[in-house]
């Protein structure tokens, strides 16, 4: 088989659905299969069109989407034992599924023939040839899933090799070999897959990894190495147990790596994008310390990392992040240096210098700041409000008077706190009252009530994440907490700081935050927002 391109083989909607907390809806799986096809993704392994109804449904509605580079593909087992492939219902439910590719497992471990499936290893020989010939015949590009292979070669690679040969005999057109439980070494994955490639040269031969060992993704490059010309993962690793192999990492990692294309150079560009967009859809938190693609992948906090990253981005990254769709963060904190905190202070007085009293009093403040609990790499937008107001580049929106907060219990239909606050406005007072419950969410909607009368597009802020966390537990109650607050218009998300030994002044803090970003930006943006203090 060729070398100069790997397949890239996507499970994420069948072996990803597997993983705990994660259920995809159909309207969830066409999207995630639209994406990926933009991406650029060669099969997209969707589902069992015999288990659920949900899956009758997708693949009915899926047909009618128009992919440019993606084969939709339906999984399923080998016949049942004791039927012919024709009699099997499962069988016929694939082929109703009306894709042009099909996969199909079939077990290539003896112990997993006797002891799990309970039948004879002639017959399990009989079931994988019986199964793929049938589908075969009916048209279908047939992958084989040798499950548990890896284990089963290790036990008996006679009888691991006998699978491979049923499933080659009858018109198998790719062998995947799978190391299911996870257990295997890069060096005996690169072995193995090397003799299997050896004895087969004609056909593609795949490899499918579970990460229980966190070998998945060397694994699979292993494999590559050896000679596999299809990998099989899902976006972001996830699955059953411990995850699948992450092709997100697999993909940059075979074509900037091992110069073997998999995407497009434009599409690799999206890589980014696509896993964090499953991220979303799939409701997983998504993992900053993703390699590649995660917030923190290119994010350079020490001031003399900091300084050569400037000078050079090679001196502390492998690749350059718009490669692969992300982009260099340059973190601030007091270890940063002047050089870090220039960089911000630059885009808002190009005239700045490191040496500059400005950049000098600034770094000091940050470290102050930082010293009573603020942590701005993790929220700066509450920096660049920071360094426009030290700067003197600030003009406020709104001026607080003063806010009250009762709490009520019992708390009565879920309610159990009011906030009364008063705000000047363009030499206005604006008094509101709201109730919530929790004196913070009842804050949150008496700012909002007070402001959007004259700010309208407040209304576009919405609030995703709130995490508080104590600082120095051992002042008890007294203790000081840092509240973040990640808000979003729908377009982009920000994080904001709040740091207080009340923890409803650090909340305001962060809040007052949040929506005085937004009102900047949308000056910054438009023109036509005016401060109105």
């Amino acid at each position: 088989m060729s070398r100069q391109r790997v397949i890239a083989y996507d499970s994420t909607l069948r072996d990803g659905a597997q993983a705990q907390g994660v259920s995809f809806s159909v309207e969830d799986k066409l999207k995630i299969v639209q994406r990926l096809d933009q991406l650029g993704i060669g099969y997209i392994e969707a589902g069992n069109p015999g288990s659920n109804p949900k899956d009758l449904e997708f693949f009915a509605r899926v047909g009618e989407l128009n992919l440019q580079h993606a084969k939709i593909i339906a999984f399923g087992s080998t016949r049942r034992i004791g039927i012919t492939a024709a009699e099997d219902k499962n069988l016929q439910s694939l082929l109703s599924a009306n894709t042009q590719a099909v996969a199909i497992f079939g077990k290539s471990w003896n112990y997993q023939v006797t002891d799990i499936l309970r039948t004879t290893l002639e017959e399990n020989l009989a079931m994988i040839g019986d199964t793929i010939a049938f589908l075969k015949s009916k048209g279908k590009h047939v992958v084989f899933d040798a499950e548990h292979f890896y284990d089963g070669y290790k036990a008996n690679a006679e009888y691991a090799l006998n699978t491979l040969q049923a499933a080659a005999d009858a018109g198998a057109d790719v062998l995947a070999l799978c190391d299911t439980n996870g257990g295997t070494f890069p060096n005996e994955i690169f072995e193995i897959t090397q003799a299997v490639v050896t004895r087969y040269p004609s056909l593609e031969i795949g490899i499918h990894c579970h990460n229980d060992c966190e070998m998945a993704v060397a694994n699979s490059v292993a494999a590559v190495q050896a000679g596999a010309v299809q990998v099989q993962g899902t976006i972001n690793g996830i699955g059953e147990r411990c995850g699948n192999a992450n092709l997100v990492s697999i993909i940059p990692n075979v074509q900037l790596k091992l110069g073997l294309e998999c995407i497009s150079s434009a599409q690799l560009a999206e890589l980014t994008a696509a896993a964090r967009f499953v991220s979303e859809v799939a409701n997983v938190t998504f993992n900053d310390k993703a390699p590649y693609v995660g917030h923190d992948a290119f994010a350079h906090k020490g001031g003399m990392h900091i300084d050569a990253v400037n000078k050079n981005p090679k001196s502390y990254e492998h690749i350059s992040p718009n490669v692969v769709g992300n982009e260099r963060q340059i973190l601030v904190s007091e270890v940063a240096g002047r050089g870090a905190i220039l960089n911000k202070l630059q885009q808002i007085d190009p005239t700045l210098t490191k040496e500059s009293d400005a950049a000098i009093q600034i770094l000091e403040h940050l470290k102050a700041l930082e010293h009573e609990g603020y942590q701005f790499e993790s929220a700066e937008s509450s920096f660049d409000l920071l360094m426009q107001k030290l700067l003197g580049k600030f003009q406020p929106f709104f001026r607080l008077k003063q806010y009250s907060v009762y709490i009520h219990e019992p708390s009565v239909n879920g309610i159990n706190s009011s906030v009364t606050i008063s705000l000047y406005v363009n030499n206005q007072e604006s008094e509101v009252t709201a109730y919530g419950d929790g004196p913070v969410y009842a804050l949150d909607k008496a700012m909002r009530k007070a402001l959007e009368p004259f700010y309208p597009i407040i209304k576009d802020i919405k609030l995703v994440d709130y995490k508080v966390r104590v600082l120095d537990s051992n002042q008890a109650t007294a203790a000081k907490v840092r509240v973040m607050i990640e808000s979003t218009d729908q377009q982009t998300n920000w994080t904001t700081i709040g740091v207080s030994s009340d923890i409803i002044e650090a909340s305001w803090l962060a809040l007052k935050d949040a929506i005085e970003y937004k009102l900047l930006k949308a000056q910054k943006l438009s023109g036509l927002l005016q401060p109105r203090l």
